[in-house]
């Protein structure tokens, strides 16, 4: 398997986990700050105690600057991805957030140097048309200050996409130190109310763990090997994945106009894989 294809794996098992945050966050039944400092406390730890320490320990990073600009986009995605799905729907909140696929094809060429292709723009275009086939008659009006914060997340979202990217040597850094700010950051607005049931405290424990931790390493570790926009793009498996996990726990059934989605995103990501060229920039091995 050559690099670009393993980045891409990567890349798609982390968006297969992103995709159980939506029902995971909406089964809990907390205020959107509680739930983000307990998923990002878990997953620093569980980063910590997994990660060698010398990857998160020692500086990796071009500049400070860098790398503060690195974990302050990383923490600020989580918390408004968190408040958006809470004050609006799962569906809004993912739609609204890829939309950071644009910012990333716009911003590519000045931020990491890697050039502006038709087939990115086409790619894009395409993916998005078919993610909104999903929220056909389901993309609703209420909840207009989470719609808000979801387009919002989605320029943090790019901005992380492409941060990590520039500083692939830090990533693992990055996501350890943007976990541990975001639980700092967010705990004196829960510190009176930390109280927790029983079974919000396992489901935290497991979007901690897995739907932001494991999740976030998987994606930092791609994009060693993936441009950015091909990183967005395979990163759309997650907003298709998520009926897909409605539908096997709540029994809910996609709509026919879903399932036409979701074939258009299917399609325009293989066709991106697999028309594409090997990037034109060295791949760094995995140590």
């Amino acid at each position: 398997m050559n690099a670009r294809r393993h980045g891409i794996l990567l890349i798609a098992a982390a968006a297969l986990l992103w995709s159980t945050g939506g029902i995971g966050i909406k089964a809990v039944a907390e205020p959107p700050l509680k739930v983000t400092f307990y998923r990002s406390l878990f997953a620093a730890i569980a980063l910590m105690l997994f990660l060698p320490r010398q990857a998160w320990m020692t500086k990796r990073w071009s500049s400070n600057e860098a790398f503060i600009g690195s974990i302050i986009s990383y923490a600020a995605c989580l918390t408004t991805f968190v408040v958006a799905t809470k004050w609006t729907t799962a569906a809004n909140a993912i739609f609204l957030q890829y939309a950071g696929a644009i910012w990333v094809l716009l911003l590519s060429p000045l931020v990491v140097r890697e050039p502006m292709r038709a087939r990115d723009a086409i790619a894009i275009a395409v993916a998005l048309a078919g993610m909104a086939l999903f929220f056909v008659g389901k993309f609703e009006s209420r909840g207009m200050a989470g719609n808000a914060m979801a387009l919002l997340s989605s320029f943090f979202f790019a901005a992380l996409i492409l941060s990590l990217r520039r500083e692939h040597h830090a990533s693992q850094a990055t996501v350890v130190w943007g976990n541990i700010l975001t639980a700092v950051a967010v705990l004196p607005f829960v510190a009176t109310n930390l109280r927790l049931a029983p079974i919000s405290l396992v489901i935290l424990v497991l979007l901690g763990i897995f739907q932001i931790g494991l999740a976030y390493f998987l994606f930092a570790r791609g994009l060693e090997f993936v441009t950015a926009t091909q990183a967005s793009i395979t990163g759309m498996l997650e907003p298709i994945c998520n009926p897909m996990w409605v539908f096997l726990f709540l029994g809910e059934r996609p709509s026919p106009f879903a399932i036409a989605g979701a074939i258009v995103v299917l399609t325009a990501i293989a066709w991106h894989t697999l028309t594409g060229g090997e990037p034109a920039y060295d791949s760094i091995p995995l140590d």
